[in-house]
């Protein structure tokens, strides 16, 4: 099954509890670390990628950031918005594959001050998509602002949700942005999930400087 199946991520949402999902955390306190290093996050436009049901949506509007939310799986995103309630009404919605062109109001040039992923990239395989995230990602990014990223380790495990990994490491990263990119913080974090096992990772923080 391929990562950017629709399909794939929509059965795992529909049939699995949040609480059991691999990736699913009550801790935000690594991702919550690196935003608090970059002045006035609060007040930030935030996008949020492969977003899923994360805790963190609701973290962050309570502080007052403008959000958009992007998954592949609307199923997902349904949930977010049973969730949310009337708060959903505050938030941009985007259903798509990350690795394809952005669509209605997410592709407004360098509109973004923070671009927030945990665990998304590690699952595009190709080349090409993985070109056509960092293209999104360059394009919506103002100057200025920042990129978080939260993925599997070099060390990591082979496979989640069923589906082969690119595990990433900082240099590669940063070879991945270039030059426009400052690397500000980077840290190992091991990952506890759900069923107890240990997931190591890799935690970014960069700033776009041209």
């Amino acid at each position: 099954m391929s990562p950017t199946s629709s399909d794939h991520w929509d059965e795992i949402f529909s049939n699995t509890e949040d609480t059991n999902l691999g990736w699913y955390e009550d801790d935000l306190s690594q991702t919550l670390k690196l935003l608090k290093t970059i002045p006035d996050w609060e007040h930030s436009n935030m996008f949020l990628v492969g977003t899923g049901t994360s805790r963190l949506i609701e973290t962050v509007l309570a502080k007052g950031v403008h959000l958009s939310l992007n998954d592949i799986s609307a199923k997902a995103l349904e949930k977010v918005k049973t969730r949310l309630g009337k708060k959903s009404a505050s938030v941009n919605w985007l259903c798509q594959d990350i690795s394809q062109p952005l669509k209605g109001s997410a592709q407004k040039q360098a509109s973004v001050d923070i671009w927030v992923d945990r665990a998304v990239l590690h699952f595009l395989l190709d080349e090409q998509s993985i070109l056509g995230y960092f293209n999104n990602l360059n394009k919506i990014i103002k100057i200025g602002g920042y990129a978080i990223f939260a993925e599997f380790s070099k060390k990591g495990a082979a496979k989640c949700a069923g589906l082969e990994l690119h595990r990433y490491s900082v240099d590669e990263l940063s070879g991945r942005l270039g030059s426009s990119y400052q690397l500000v913080d980077s840290f190992e974090h091991i990952f506890t999930n759900p069923t107890g096992e240990p997931r190591p990772y890799i935690y970014c923080l960069y700033q776009r400087v041209s």
